[in-house]
């Protein structure tokens, strides 16, 4: 539901990877202490709360830091859920591409194949933008989430008339038709959350049903992923720690944890847990989800600032060399981050609950976040 899943990656990677000091541990790899020192210092840096998990082959590791709730002061929980915000998108590319291997659609495909008329005037053309654009955001549509006179997000006042309003996704994709297109579908890259609304569409065309039932049938079932849910009303399950959001500079830290993820769509509407996430990122890397054809397709990446970014996937430069898959997210209070090596054994999943206006205190809190994925990747 928010860009900042992509600037998280895009601003802040090449400073963490140029600053992080010892790539690899003398101790002998990391551990249980590093990770509760990495995640308390994700809280020192101002973030309300935060968990993590990781997992290096059969060692696993969770960590908590902070309060679930300002006013109780209660700690955060063990494995909570959280809104993963645009790391669905993963989910989502994960549906597409099984229904590529199926031969029911082709990355190639248009979306005026699949969705005639939907996207076209002010300079649109259905016809010219392919499943590949949309997934890898090199379509030029712009981001809905940009029309500041639509987004909810943009001032408490706002925010709190509109929380709880619902929208379909045609209601999103028309916002985006009223601006120009950014350019010529394939000849740039700009993240736009419109264009996995268009997924979304796309997927219930070809299979008949909602893209979140495909991911329930599809991922969520298969998995074993019993607290994963698509986000179909405002309620949060629990156990989880609340989400803060500060809209102004200055302001107050706002309880944003109840809203309707409709906004968001098939570009951020699940909410899972850190166990989840790296039981479905595992799995994904593992070869269990997609065929090794369809896989590489997903990882066949194009150069953004700070890392790369594939079908639904990104990487990021590791200090110590080489890289790691991830996608990210942001939601008002909530933040998404992620880390795993090529096959999904080694990894990292990461859940902050707070988000402030504040740029200089989100870079430190977010450099902290990116310092504990390198620290695990290259000391474990």
């Amino acid at each position: 539901m928010s860009r900042r899943s992509a600037r998280l990656v895009a601003a802040l990677v090449a400073a963490v990877v140029l600053t992080i000091a010892a790539a690899c541990s003398e101790s002998g790899g990391y551990d249980q202490d590093d990770l509760q020192r990495d995640v308390d210092a994700i809280r020192d840096r101002g973030a309300v709360g935060a968990q993590a998990r990781v997992t290096l082959g059969g060692e696993v590791f969770v960590a908590v830091s902070g309060v679930a709730d300002i006013q109780s002061r209660e700690p955060v929980p063990e494995n909570g859920h959280y809104r993963i915000a645009s790391t669905t998108k993963t989910f989502v590319a994960t549906v597409v591409l099984q229904l590529v291997g199926e031969g029911s659609l082709s990355l190639d495909d248009t979306v005026a194949q699949h969705l005639p008329g939907v996207v076209s005037g002010g300079g649109h053309d259905g016809s010219a933008i392919t499943i590949r654009d949309l997934l890898r955001h090199t379509s030029g549509i712009y981001d809905y989430n940009l029309d500041e006179e639509w987004n909810p997000f943009n001032a408490l006042e706002i925010f709190e008339e509109r929380r709880f309003d619902h929208y379909e996704p045609e209601e999103l994709v028309a916002i985006a038709m009223h601006h120009p297109p950014i350019f010529e579908p394939g000849t740039a890259r700009s993240y736009s959350n419109t264009n996995y609304v268009l997924i979304g569409m796309i997927i219930e065309a070809v299979t008949g049903n909602p893209w979140a039932e495909e991911i329930r049938d599809r991922i969520i079932e298969p998995l074993g992923l019993e607290q994963t849910t698509v986000g179909n009303g405002p309620q949060m399950p629990d156990p989880h720690a609340r989400g803060y959001y500060q809209f102004a500079q200055g302001g107050p830290l706002v309880d944003a944890t109840l809203l309707d993820p409709s906004a968001g769509d098939a570009g951020g509407a699940i909410i899972s847990t850190p166990k989840d996430v790296s039981r479905f990122f595992s799995a994904l890397l593992g070869g269990e989800l997609l065929a090794p054809e369809q896989l590489a397709e997903m990882q066949d990446t194009v150069p953004t600032e700070g890392g790369r970014y594939g079908l639904g996937l990104g990487w990021s430069p590791l200090s110590c060399g080489g890289g790691y898959w991830r996608h990210g997210g942001a939601v008002p209070g909530y933040l998404s981050l992620e880390g795993f090596n090529e096959d999904g054994s080694r990894g990292v999943v990461l859940s902050v609950s707070s988000w402030r206006a504040d740029p200089v205190a989100n870079q430190a809190q977010d450099e902290a976040a990116l310092e504990l994925i390198d620290n695990v990747l290259c000391e474990g």
